[in-house]
């Protein structure tokens, strides 16, 4: 039984190794959120801590509703790890790749809650 979200994630399928990368990917997820709406989730265990960054990963975590992606969560290299939520950039505080998927349901949630209809 997985013992974490990044369990979870990985347990039902191989991980991939990419050769032309000193990198492994860990999870490349879509996952169905609403009618018109998707998470994509993508996670590498990289050599060596992007410029920015402390941890080994590099990473994108995206909501996507009708084709805007209105949160994401990255480590782009230079920048190190931050979110984008309503339009501004925001450090993240990365503590650990699970956190990181939890912190990311979480702002999910609060967006679909915000932005419901009901």
């Amino acid at each position: 039984m997985p013992r974490s979200v990044l369990d979870c994630l990985t347990t039902r399928y191989p991980v991939v190794i990419v050769s032309n990368m000193k990198a492994r990917e860990l999870f490349n997820r879509r996952v169905p959120v609403m009618e018109d709406a998707f998470a994509e989730l993508v996670l590498w265990d990289v050599p060596e801590p992007l410029s920015g960054s402390k941890n080994r990963y590099k990473y994108r975590l995206a909501l996507v509703v009708a084709g805007e992606c209105v949160l994401r969560y990255d480590n782009e290299a230079g920048k190190g790890d931050h979110k984008h939520v309503r339009g501004k950039e925001v450090k993240y505080r990365f503590i650990s790749a699970d956190q990181l998927v939890a912190d990311f349901f979480e702002d999910m949630k609060r967006w679909r809650n915000e932005n419901s209809n009901d």
